[in-house]
């Protein structure tokens, strides 16, 4: 019997003769991974991890290109779940000083959406600080608004919270690319964060959004005081989904004040190359997301990131209701690394 260190090194490519490629039965996607192996991974030696790491990606992503993808808030605050890291929640209100904002107008969206595009974004993200979608005038206007989004040749993706079968079969008819619904951490540690949401009410709308036809961007958050093995734990269950989702937003930490872990000490940045690069082995073909936290690192592990497999960044000066990197900042640093950013299109993808 295999031992986990052997399992997690399967489809470690041919280079230096200590290890070989998989077998040619031996899928590099796998759905089958334990969370022994996946802890393994992450404490392999670095080098070896990042080499790993860029094999596979090449492999998968040969056209060497960054996706840029921008974020909007089009409904801020006011939120009922509890999650301890977000100043949007209606429990920490007081203390984090957010001011609560209604649905912003369908053109507004649009007009930002543009904006985005010509700055080089190709898929347009909206959030709404919902705790679940409530069917009527609100959810009526963001199908408006995913149509809009369509129709400018952009992908579109949501993150409203919970949804229903129906829910997410409507956003499907109007042309929505992908949604986002984190599972942030592990089972085991899910309840230090949320309490009003259980890890299975996450699960069930995942499994609606890929019933309705829709693509999964789905990842979690690291710094919040979990454990490696809680890491592990939680991108095992993301690459054992089947298939995988297409896109996994990895988020470093902001500790924001006013929120119950505004203490957390920064995410090591090597901490995070780590969990760049795990993601890139399990989930081959996904994209990887450099998503919030990113603009507490240094150009230089943003690079090392990239070339440990992340191929997509959130792009502009906000990330919901935290700062991002410099635009300009951004594309340099894609440059210096010697990648391309993928080119927007100039037709609906609808």
């Amino acid at each position: 019997m295999e031992s986990s260190n052997q399992n997690a090194n399967r489809t470690v490519p041919a280079g230096n003769g200590e290890a070989g490629a998989s077998p040619p039965d031996e899928p590099e996607i796998r759905h089958d991974w334990s969370v022994d192996e996946v802890e393994s991974i992450l404490n392999s030696p670095l080098l070896e991890l990042l080499h790993r790491a860029q094999d596979l990606h090449r492999r998968h992503h040969p056209e060497n290109t960054v996706q840029l993808a921008s974020l909007l808030s089009i409904k801020t605050g006011a939120c009922p779940e509890d999650c301890k890291y977000c100043p949007q929640s209606a429990h920490y209100a007081k203390q984090t000083g957010l001011t609560r904002e209604t649905l912003l107008p369908v053109d507004e969206v649009l007009s930002k959406a543009r904006l985005a595009r010509e700055a080089g974004a190709t898929r347009f993200c909206m959030g709404a600080a919902w705790r679940e979608v409530r069917d009527g005038e609100a959810f009526d206007q963001v199908i408006e608004m995913v149509e809009g989004v369509r129709a400018l040749g952009m992908e579109a993706c949501a993150t409203l919270g919970m949804l229903t079968q129906d829910q997410a079969d409507r956003l499907a008819e109007a042309g929505l690319t992908a949604y986002n619904h984190n599972l942030d951490t592990s089972p085991e540690f899910y309840g230090e964060i949320i309490t009003t949401r259980t890890y299975q009410d996450r699960l069930d709308t995942l499994e609606r959004v890929r019933d309705a036809g829709i693509t999964l961007c789905c990842g979690g958050i690291i710094g919040m005081g979990e454990s490696l093995r809680d890491r592990a734990h939680m991108l095992q269950i993301l690459s054992n989904l089947a298939p995988h989702p297409e896109s996994v937003p990895i988020n470093a930490l902001v500790p924001v004040p006013g929120t119950p872990l505004a203490g957390r000490e920064p995410v090591e940045p090597i901490e995070m190359v780590r969990m760049v690069a795990t993601a890139r082995i399990l989930m081959p073909a996904s994209r990887v997301r450099l998503s919030a936290g990113r603009k507490n690192f240094t150009k230089e592990t943003q690079i090392l990131c990239l070339m440990a497999g992340a191929n997509s960044i959130f792009y502009g000066d906000k990330l919901l209701t935290t700062a991002n990197n410099d635009t300009d900042d951004d594309l340099a640093m894609i440059r210096e690394a010697g990648l391309e950013v993928e080119a927007p299109t100039n037709e609906p993808t609808a």
